[in-house]
């Protein structure tokens, strides 16, 4: 078992080593009889150490929110516990991470999104040609701070109706995947991290504090997460997708 005075540091301690991706992240699950961080982990997601028998963590791929699933097996238990795990591996505390994209036509059909708040979305995003009356910053798309003042209220009220449907979807997911945990791995250099992990409708709590505004930039903040256009990719049509982006290390100021 773990000490109690152990338990003070979890999630401040600048711990040694070092994380280069989620592989590193099984790798501790995998060795968990010799790796304190990992039996840190187990304990902070309710296990008592000399209960378990087995644990095995495995990389899930494809477009879930679960990075890796964490089995654990309990001695005299005949189930088997699975732990969703969504990570964000980190270097600057001020950083921001995509947790979600798409496109806008995927939004409208995952939160029934009514076609005059779509077409908000759609001038957003460049899918459809700007307004010639207005003064653009970029030509190819309009900002929020473009709109009328109607169609800011009615992006705004959307968002707020159905902020907590919003920010579960981006964060958590609906799927069988669906992420029950998050860790966050800050690397302060090549040999030294710090990390924290929250159950995910904390970290939903976190992310979702404050209202739905629009931005000084002319994007949508909901609480604390950001919505933008993708742009980049040359150009191409993938740049006119929405994604949402949070700064993950707000989980250690929680």
């Amino acid at each position: 078992m773990l000490k109690m005075e152990d338990k003070v540091l979890w999630g401040s301690e600048t711990a040694k080593g070092g994380f280069r991706n989620e592989d590193d992240v099984i790798d501790k699950f995998n060795n968990w009889k010799n790796e304190k961080i990992a039996q840190e982990w187990l304990v902070k997601m309710g296990y008592v150490i000399n209960e378990i028998e087995f644990v095995k963590a495995v990389k899930i791929s494809g477009n879930y929110k679960t990075d890796v699933q964490v089995q654990v097996t309990i001695k005299l238990k005949e189930a088997i516990d699975c732990e969703n795990i969504s990570i964000k591996l980190v270097s600057n505390p001020q950083g921001f991470n995509q947790v979600d994209k798409r496109e806008v036509d995927k939004y409208v059909e995952m939160w029934k999104i009514p076609k005059d708040v779509e077409e908000i979305l759609r001038l957003f995003t460049g899918k459809i040609s700007p307004r010639k009356d207005v003064k653009l910053m970029d030509s190819r798309r309009m900002f929020l701070t473009e709109m009328t003042e109607k169609e800011k209220d009615k992006l705004v009220n959307f968002f707020s109706k159905n902020k907590i449907l919003v920010i579960s979807d981006i964060l958590k997911g609906r799927d069988k995947f669906s992420a029950d945990w998050m860790l966050v791995i800050l690397k302060k250099n090549k040999e030294s991290y710090e990390w924290v992990l929250k159950d995910i409708n904390t970290a939903m709590n976190v992310f979702g504090q404050g209202d739905v505004i629009i931005t000084d930039k002319g994007s949508l903040r909901i609480g604390k997460i950001t919505m933008q256009r993708k742009g980049g990719d040359g150009g191409r049509e993938s740049a006119k997708m929405l994604q949402f982006k949070i700064n993950p290390c707000l989980l250690f100021s929680n």
